[in-house]
């Protein structure tokens, strides 16, 4: 897409800069809580991306074909706010004022979904880029998916502005080392190269952070545009429209700024970075970089500089005339784009499941559930062209490649292919699941990636941050308990699934046959408002027989399995693996004359949600219960209640195969039946 045109003189772009400034300094001394350094410091690069590069249109935030905008260094979002504000976005000053305030727009990290033209949520550091690079992926791919000769209908930039943090967080490494690789020529990434971070007296961070940062990109295989003068805003036009023109690799602007730059006292110091700057420092800034108007006044000349609403109408409407005549030329396609950037799935999506799950529970499968997930997803992939698969290096375990998979390989070009539909994300659980959000977020595709449950823990962050978005991004935890075997504790998940499930909006679903797998999978599928885990294991599992009416209730995260032979005198609750364990123990329990119901609870948080009538029907109030499951205990006692009981296990695992570790940690149906009889009263 054509950018827009440099229009500001150099009067225009200090006065544009300053804007920035003043709303910076003024937010954050009346909330007497924020960042003013880094929106100062950075005030010339967003005049020179924003007014010169930047394609959006600020009347609509969602059009597709806009740039990508990501503030990874999320604690200066008051640049953002400022941008957007002055740009023309449904961000009146009265916001601006009301900067880090309960149900302000403004809040105090930018968050997607709140903020108009916010695309993603940051502030943990090093996220941000990550999410650049999955939209930036989403670019490429859809392109090479979609476009046709005269019709480059996706056809944009990601850009994303990050700092000294977010170079030193892990995840950077991870995401921009396969951004390198991918070749994602349209990821330009303007490092806000300050020097100043908040330890110590003056926060210069040549203490503890000595890397040469464009070597380490330079090494990912990126273009490396270095010692640029971030004060300099046509020194930034050259550079950003130099990054464009690579067609081969994603590009780093390396700029040199002040932090805090037009403070007298407080510029170039760790002060500046994360406190206001004081009443006496904001006049001094003021009477240094010539801005006498008072707090939150913007004169109307600044803003008509700054106005991109007529720009934005313009280049959506060149778009929508494109597209249009695309549409005539591939009706077929045009459909599926506008479908797929909807997040609707196909029609006839439900009968396919409804057939899917049919034939599954017809034919009664033993095996393994991160099996019967490739099974699912052989059947629904060639259906879906969203899904967008991957594993971190772990694709033979998981299981989550099938015949429909397309590797994606580290150069994707229109015209050959469509640029694949998987994802070897290597030995990046991190890096793979915030780059997954950045792919949800852009729109086009469900992301999933697969990884072992035990190693959530390195990506917990970015599970969290999607479940903050409300992103439908699906992640494939397989080998999900002690069942793992001769690994040993190093990689059996005990404490896992119960700490996932303390994650808000994240559902867990822990299946436990091929017909809850697949369940598992339509719902995470289905779900439009947030993130699930599927847990898999790596041990077959048997069937379970239900009747019609518990096959119907699976979707609600709970149900009765299996109905007691007689007056329920309790009520086994079981998950995953553990479900077998119970229905034996029903079994003989039965044959001493005790009946008891079994419930299957493949997602607490999905039964959690239904309403209180229905809770009480599968778990009726004052009747004994007994949960199961292969990990902690703790997560269970809201449903046994201070007279029933958990067999689960409340330390590590041990090194053996993994029918012994059962027995030796007591998942065996002896003991479920005995933990029944204890709690009889």
């Amino acid at each position: 897409m054509s950018s827009p045109s440099p229009k500001e003189s150099a009067a225009d772009a200090r006065d544009m800069a300053n804007a920035i400034r003043a709303l910076a300094m003024d937010a954050v001394q009346a909330a007497n809580s924020g960042h003013p350094g880094m929106p100062m410091g950075m005030a010339e690069i967003a005049v020179a991306l924003w007014s010169r590069h930047l394609v959006h249109n600020p009347r609509n935030p969602a059009w597709a074909n806009r740039d990508r905008f990501v503030l990874s260094n999320g604690h200066g979002s008051m640049l953002l706010y400022a941008l957007l504000h002055l740009t023309g976005y449904d961000l009146p000053i009265d916001e601006i004022r009301r900067f880090r305030q309960l149900h302000s727009k403004t809040p105090g990290h930018p968050e997607v979904g709140v903020t108009p033209g916010v695309e993603t949520t940051t502030g943990p550091l090093g996220q941000g880029i990550s999410n650049a690079v999955g939209m930036a992926l989403a670019e490429k791919l859809l392109a090479a998916h979609f476009n046709r000769p005269g019709f480059d209908i996706v056809d944009h930039h990601t850009y994303a502005f990050l700092g000294d943090g977010c170079m030193m967080e892990g995840v950077s490494h991870e995401s921009c080392a396969l951004a390198g690789t991918l070749g994602l020529s349209k990821l330009i990434a303007i490092y806000d190269d300050n020097g100043i971070s908040i330890d110590s007296e003056k926060g210069h961070i040549a203490n503890w952070y000595t890397d040469d940062v464009p070597k380490r990109f330079a090494g990912y295989g990126w273009q490396v545009i270095a010692n640029v003068d971030g004060h300099d805003v046509d020194a930034m036009d050259r550079a950003i429209r130099k990054a464009k023109r690579e067609k081969e690799r994603p590009t780093l602007i390396c700029a040199r700024t002040v932090i805090g730059k037009g403070a007298p006292n407080k510029a170039n110091t760790g002060g500046a970075h994360g406190a206001p700057l004081g009443d006496a420092e904001i006049a001094a800034t003021r009477a240094a970089i010539g801005w006498p108007h008072a707090p939150f006044v913007i004169p109307q000349p600044v803003y008509d500089a700054w106005d991109a609403k007529a720009a934005g109408k313009r280049v959506e409407k060149k778009w929508t005339k494109l597209f249009a005549a695309y549409e005539e030329a591939h009706p077929e396609l045009a459909a599926d784009f506008l479908r797929r950037m909807a997040g609707e799935l196909p029609i006839g999506f439900d009968e396919r499941v409804t057939g899917l799950v049919r034939d599954i529970d017809a034919k009664a499968e033993t095996v393994a559930t991160r099996k019967a997930s490739q099974n699912v997803l052989e059947s629904l992939k060639p259906a879906l062209p969203e899904l967008l698969g991957g594993s971190a290096d772990l694709t033979g375990s998981n299981l989550t490649m099938v015949k429909a998979s397309r590797i994606i390989g580290s150069r994707i070009k229109p015209g050959e292919g469509d640029g694949g539909n998987y994802l070897f994300y290597g030995v990046r659980e991190f890096g793979m699941c915030a780059i997954m959000n950045g792919v949800a977020l852009h729109g086009g595709f469900i992301p999933y990636g697969g990884t072992f449950l035990m190693f959530s823990d390195y990506a917990r962050s970015a599970l969290r941050m999607a479940a903050l978005m409300k992103q439908r991004v699906i992640y494939v935890f397989t080998h999900d308990s002690i069942g793992l075997g001769e690994d040993g504790p190093t990689h059996q998940p005990v404490e896992h699934a119960a700490s996932l499930r303390l994650i808000p909006q994240l559902d867990v679903w822990r299946p436990c046959d091929t017909v809850e797998s697949a369940l598992a999978w339509t719902m995470a599928i289905e779900r439009r408002d947030g993130p699930s885990a599927l847990l898999f294991s790596r041990q077959n599992l048997p069937h379970a027989k239900r009747d019609a009416q518990a096959l119907a209730n699976v979707r609600r995260g709970g149900y009765v399995l299996s109905q007691a032979s007689g007056p329920a005198r309790a009520a086994i609750i079981a998950t995953g693996s553990e479900v077998a364990l119970a229905l034996a123990a029903q079994r003989s329990l039965a044959a001493e004359g005790i009946a008891v119901s079994v419930v299957s609870m493949p997602s607490s948080t999905v039964f959690d949600r239904q309403d209180a009538g229905y809770r009480g029907e599968v778990l009726p109030p004052n009747l004994p219960r007994v949960a199961v499951e292969a990990g902690v205990t703790e997560g269970w006692r809201k449903y046994v209640g201070l007279d029933g009981a958990v067999v689960g296990i409340d330390r590590f695992g041990e090194s053996a195969p993994a029918g012994e570790l059962f027995k030796h940690f007591g998942f065996t149906a002896e003991h479920v039946a005995a933990a029944v009889k204890g709690v009889l009263h």
